[in-house]
């Protein structure tokens, strides 16, 4: 991998309905590596955007009364609303009814077929409108004659004339390929899904439509539409400048890792990468596949995955708006393991929320602070000399830091939350009850200040390794003594948190409300 750049993306969303909890786990997911990447150093590239070349889109602005290009403008704007809330720092926002978009998908499209790998044909199957894809026979039955994604909705018999992509011709290729680049799917139960799949049913899959007025159309048949996968796919390259901006393509592509949903898997590791060989395009260096959010029934107990028909889809401006971002990012990160599935439920959220953050990182953050104002007015002086390595005596952090920035880097957030809240705030924790600085203070205030001190520098490491999950709180807790005068904020790496500042003065400066720490975490109680 080159340290000097990292692309990462996230899957494109359908603009047919807001942004759900789901949808907002894959985005802040994503955001946490690439906050990562960008502290180990990395030029990093996020891209996000909306699939607004559908069949679905033009339904539903019909339904609205609006012409297709009015309502997914629309839709791009409310969905970066929700994002922009939810602190994705993403650096690019791809529409694909973008002019980008089309140029790029026309080129790409016109070298597949010149590579020999288009033929015409007609289709007749199972046509899902929820998925915008065809099911097989096998898929059909399976579900016991529905399609597995979407149940409640009925499956469509489509004929038509249109062209097909010579994807079973790539078995051996994409074979080949995954052998010489195990970890190219992560995690590895979705590799061994993907692998079977190409040894037994691989088959050429329609690439076009015919007879929509909405959608790209086809170079070499202007009365067909580039057909919904083909052209979802491609805004991973046409937004870094494929068919636009041949220097910045060069310079950005390939991207380092695709963030996507499980659910998806078999046509970012199968199809994608057949496309890019047809089309002699470098193929991406990593696909990750998350999964599911599920709602627990608060009746039955069942957990149920998210479901506009089953009425149990949350918003995350909901959650936002009770809570807050921070709440909303450490609850997903914490308790649902990226790799695979989570629950929940919002006396779950509203437990999280209180036992790790109003008890624990806020009650912290308001006991220190207090008491360097109570006890030294703010100022705890030069820190020369002071051992602050006596918080976490028995705690290795060197090699703690070496271990969650391995996890965050594999995506193993959960695992890299368990370790920072458990090891390192119980740490903080226990020295307090240990020395107990408000009793220490009464008699000895020398001792108190180098109790103090640590405490001070313990809120400097936590801020820097909770920085890619909590940036907000991330950054108060950095901002709350004058750490920036050493080490200015944007800077700080992870192996910053594994070395003691001992050196200059510390000093609180914390925004302060009637000379006392704003609590940043109040308690709340589920609805």
């Amino acid at each position: 991998m080159d340290e000097q750049r990292f692309y990462i993306t996230t899957a494109i969303d359908y603009p047919n309905s807001r942004p759900h909890i789901g949808t907002a786990f894959e985005k802040i997911g994503a955001d946490v590596q690439a906050r990562f990447r960008r502290m180990e150093g990395a030029s990093v590239h996020f891209l996000m955007g909306n699939d607004e070349n559908t069949h679905k889109v033009t339904l539903r602005a019909r339904e609205l009364g609006l012409e297709p290009k009015a309502y997914v403008d629309d839709m791009a704007r409310q969905f970066q609303e929700v994002w922009g809330a939810l602190q994705i720092s993403n650096d690019d926002f791809i529409q694909t009814s973008e002019e980008r978009h089309h140029v790029g998908c026309r080129k790409f499209i016109q070298a597949v077929y010149d590579a020999g790998d288009i033929y015409k044909g007609v289709y007749a199957g199972h046509y899902c409108v929820g998925c915008e894809s065809f099911k097989t026979e096998k898929e059909v039955a399976e579900a016991g004659g529905k399609c597995p994604n979407h149940p409640n909705a009925a499956l469509s018999w489509v004929e038509e004339d249109n062209y097909y992509f010579r994807l079973s011709a790539y078995r051996d290729r994409l074979l080949a390929f995954y052998a010489a680049n195990p970890d190219f799917i992560q995690p590895e139960s979705r590799r061994n899904e993907v692998v079977s799949l190409v040894e037994t049913e691989l088959r050429d899959v329609a690439i076009t439509r015919k007879g929509l007025d909405w959608g790209i159309r086809v170079p070499f048949d202007e009365d067909q539409t580039i057909y919904v996968w083909f052209d979802a796919l491609l805004n991973y390259i046409t937004a870094v400048g494929y068919g636009t901006d041949d220097d910045r393509f060069a310079r950005t592509w390939p991207a380092d890792v695709h963030v996507i949903g499980k659910d998806i898997t078999r046509f970012h590791c199968a199809l994608w990468p057949a496309m890019l060989m047809s089309a002699g395009v470098p193929l991406p260096r990593k696909v990750f596949a998350h999964g599911f959010v599920y709602r627990k029934n608060e009746e039955t107990g069942e957990a149920e995955k998210l479901s506009k028909s089953l009425g149990n889809v949350v918003e995350p401006m909901e959650l936002i708006d009770k809570f807050s971002a921070e709440a909303f990012r450490y609850y997903f990160m914490s308790q649902c393991p990226f790799g695979g599935d989570g629950e929940f439920s919002f006396e779950r959220f509203a437990d999280a929320y209180n036992s790790g953050l109003a008890n624990n990182l806020g009650n912290l953050y308001s006991r220190i602070l207090t008491m360097c104002l109570k006890y030294f007015q703010g100022d705890l002086g030069p820190v020369e000399g002071i051992d602050l390595t006596a918080w976490r005596r028995g705690l290795d952090l060197p090699a703690l830091v070496d271990d969650v920035r391995a996890k965050v880097g594999e995506f193993d957030y959960t695992a890299a939350i368990q370790r920072i809240w458990l090891e390192v705030a119980d740490s903080a924790n226990k020295y307090i009850q240990e020395t107990q600085p408000f009793k220490l203070a009464k008699t000895d205030l020398e001792a108190t200040r180098v109790v103090l001190a640590n405490l001070a520098d313990w809120m400097r490491i936590t801020a820097i390794l909770i920085k890619p999950f909590l940036p907000r709180t991330a950054e108060t807790f950095h901002a709350a003594f004058n750490f920036s005068e050493s080490r200015p904020w944007d800077a700080v790496s992870y192996a910053d948190a594994a070395v003691a500042t001992a050196t200059g003065s510390f000093r609180v400066t914390a925004p302060l409300v009637d000379g006392k720490p704003a609590p940043l975490f109040p308690k709340v109680e589920a609805r």
